[in-house]
Order: C-alpha cells, then sequence, then structure tokens
C-alpha cells in the first residue's frame, strides 16, 4: 500500500462516494446488476479489493454463483438476461471511455433515461473506487 485510501484520506470523500452510489440506487436499477458490473468492471481494472468486496456482497445477495464466476464471459454463457448483457457492454465500453452508438441503442432498448444515467453513475463510481485502489496499491480484505 502506497498510502491509506484517499476516501479515508480526505474529509469528506467516502461521504461523497457513497453519495453517488445512493443516488443511482433511485433510479431503478436493480441492485444485485449493480453490484454484477461492479465485479465486471473490477475485474477489467485489476481492481482486486473490489473484485474481493463486491463478490462477497453479491454471494450474500443470494445471487446465482454462475452468475458470479461467469461475470468475464457474460457474452458466451445463457446465464444473463438481454438487459443484463446490454449492461454490461455498456459498463464495458464507457470504462474504456468511448461508448458507440450501437451499444448504448441497445442498453436504451432495456432502460429508460433515468436507469441509463443510473448505470452510469453506477459505471463511473466502479471506475473511480478502482482507480483509487489499484493506484494506491490497496489490500485486499
Amino acid at each position: 500500500m502506497r498510502i491509506a485510501n484517499p476516501v479515508l484520506s480526505v474529509p469528506g470523500a467516502m461521504q461523497a462516494l457513497l453519495a453517488l452510489s445512493e443516488a443511482a440506487a433511485t433510479t431503478g436499477i436493480d441492485k444485485d446488476l449493480a453490484e454484477l458490473i461492479c465485479l465486471r468492471v473490477s475485474i477489467m481494472n485489476g481492481c482486486g479489493a473490489c473484485i474481493d468486496y463486491h463478490t462477497k456482497l453479491l454471494r450474500e445477495a443470494g445471487v446465482e454463483d454462475r452468475k458470479v464466476y461467469a461475470i468475464a464471459g457474460w457474452r458466451d454463457v445463457p446465464y444473463y438476461t438481454d438487459a443484463e448483457k446490454a449492461a454490461f457492454a455498456l459498463a464495458e465500453q464507457a470504462t474504456h471511455v468511448h461508448v458507440s452508438d450501437e451499444v448504448w441503442n441497445g442498453a436504451a432498448a432495456h432502460f429508460d433515461e433515468k436507469q441509463l444515467a443510473g448505470l452510469m453513475l453506477v459505471i463511473g463510481a466502479i471506475n473511480l473506487w478502482n482507480r483509487m485502489n489499484v493506484g494506491t496499491q490497496q489490500k485486499v480484505g
């Protein structure tokens, strides 16, 4: 660990990030879907602390093990709904910044504008957590 987690070191930072997640939760996005997105993005970004944390939350929520363990290969398994797959595609592209019209329209076919905003908040927030944790080499567990 290079430094203590920035959200614990900077007054108000933790509350701000938690408020962002709370705001996303008011948009009608399914909580399990939000956690699956957090896990998928964390795997993409190599954030061990977040992979560990979101896997635990998904298991505690009773999400099927196969949905948790197959998330990296979501395109090739039958465990996810079309809406979930559209959300994962959006999460992957947004993590790389640019979202194609095809992917955006695919998500828009399943989610309304408020839910799309919620998805983007979830994706943005987990990317921020990942970058802070990976960049400062936060420990897992």
